[in-house]
């Protein structure tokens, strides 16, 4: 992972470009887009505080956590080389419309329309983002300043992005929430199960003029007016991948870079559940449009400080293993508090669960990490038997089936026997 970021100016986002395939149109890029990164933008922000990626709870409870792994079943069929020129175009082979699965047509149609229609486009992904999250907005946010559309993109406090994030392009489009409107007149939410997640943007969500959400957690609370979700997707970024195709954008190295960080990100290195036929046809798409694999996996996965390594071995050295929770499925944990850290930052604790659940007598690996402010954060993984989603949203958290969290703000032991009571007992 990087070391701490220096804080930069931002470039002020402007309205570059030719416009998208919006009305038959014919997309062009123009003199007003910025040089084309290698991958490596320019850190926009300060290193990251808070809390980093895990659950999504669709409640109103503030833990701060971006989103987790979903487990699709049948995420998007990406189309084939040569992206099509016009809106309202059907769906992709393995894109269900309708109720309970892909947004329906007519979604579709409203979400090009109100972007054609848009001169400013304000985009907020949920607080402390992930690579979805992040990856998705940024994607997004150079798919509609191609049109021509002027865009704002921000999340709500702490306004920092985590080190592993930094090498994604387009950051210069970031600004702080304080800098967006009010009232936008349209604005996407990206990655987010409630206005809740939003965190000091869900205001400007509630005042927004139309809001299109674009999710894929199943514990999605309904708000927006266009909805965008589809709980089988493997990541949000499947469903921006639509939505930018469906704008007439082709692919960029830019744009795929971001999309390729969410579905890396979503689907853990494309080896959970949610690694579908499909996902890798998309992940396919990205790598031909000049993603480099190892750059992304490097970044969000392969570095460290050599602190880590000793906050690593302390937190392996506390583990428990409990044969008989979860029904004799087995439960292993381990705690970090503020004075194991050593100084590293909290955003650095993510990859220790990584290690802990392959633990092979545990069904369920839980690492208990304290929090800047003294609450601890939950982040818990299963191996697919637990639907850790329903357990940690009884705790006021939330997530996916095999990947979620909550926030707690009492003793260790007293939500470990909370947690360890709401897992099932074998069948």
């Amino acid at each position: 992972m990087n070391g701490p970021a220096e804080t930069t100016a931002r470039a002020e986002p402007g309205a570059p470009s030719a416009p998208c395939v919006l009305s038959g149109q014919v997309a062009l890029s123009g003199p007003g887009r910025p040089p084309r990164s290698d991958g490596h933008a320019e850190p926009g922000a300060m290193a990251a505080s808070g809390v980093p990626p895990e659950s999504q709870p669709g409640g109103p409870s503030e833990a701060g956590v971006p989103s987790e792994l979903g487990t699709p079943s049948r995420p998007g069929l990406p189309s084939r080389p040569g992206l099509p020129s016009r809106p309202g175009l059907p769906s992709r082979p393995g894109l269900p419309s309708g109720p309970g699965g892909a947004p329906a047509e007519l979604d579709w149609d409203r979400a090009v329309e109100l972007i054609r229609e848009a001169g400013e486009i304000c985009l907020a992904c949920h607080v402390v983002p992930d690579g979805d999250a992040l990856g998705s907005m940024l994607a997004l946010a150079q798919a509609l300043r191609t049109c021509g559309k002027r865009c704002l993109a921000s999340f709500g406090e702490p306004f920092a992005v985590p080190a592993i994030l930094r090498f994604l392009p387009g950051q210069e489009m970031l600004v702080e929430p304080a800098r967006m409107p009010r009232a936008p007149k349209l604005m996407i939410s990206l990655d987010a199960a409630g206005r809740a997640r939003l965190g000091s943007l869900a205001g400007a969500a509630d005042r927004a003029g139309a809001l299109i959400v674009i999710d894929h957690h199943a514990s999605n609370t309904g708000f927006g007016g266009v909805r965008l979700v589809d709980p089988d997707a493997a990541a949000t970024a499947v469903l921006v991948e639509e939505l930018i195709r469906r704008l007439g954008v082709p692919l960029d190295r830019d744009i795929a870079q971001g999309l390729y960080a969410g579905l890396a990100s979503d689907t853990g290195s494309f080896k959970y559940p949610s690694t579908t036929p499909e996902v890798h046809d998309l992940a396919g798409r990205l790598l031909t449009a000049g993603v480099r694999p190892e750059t992304v996996s490097r970044e969000l996965w392969d570095r460290a400080p050599f602190d880590y390594l000793r906050v690593l071995a302390g937190a392996l050295a506390r583990a428990r293993l409990e044969r008989d929770a979860a029904g004799g499925r087995g439960l292993v944990w381990t705690a970090i508090a503020r004075e194991d850290r050593r100084g590293l930052p909290y955003e650095q604790l993510e990859g220790i669960i990584d290690q802990l659940r392959r633990t092979d007598e545990a069904e369920v690996a839980v690492v208990c990490k304290e929090l800047d402010d003294g609450r601890w954060y939950f982040s818990a993984r299963s191996k697919g038997h637990i639907d850790l989603s329903r357990v940690c949203a009884a705790l006021d958290g939330g997530g996916h089936r095999e990947m979620a969290g909550f926030v707690w703000g009492g003793p260790v032991d007293e939500a470990l026997d909370r947690l360890r009571a709401l897992l099932p007992p074998a069948p």
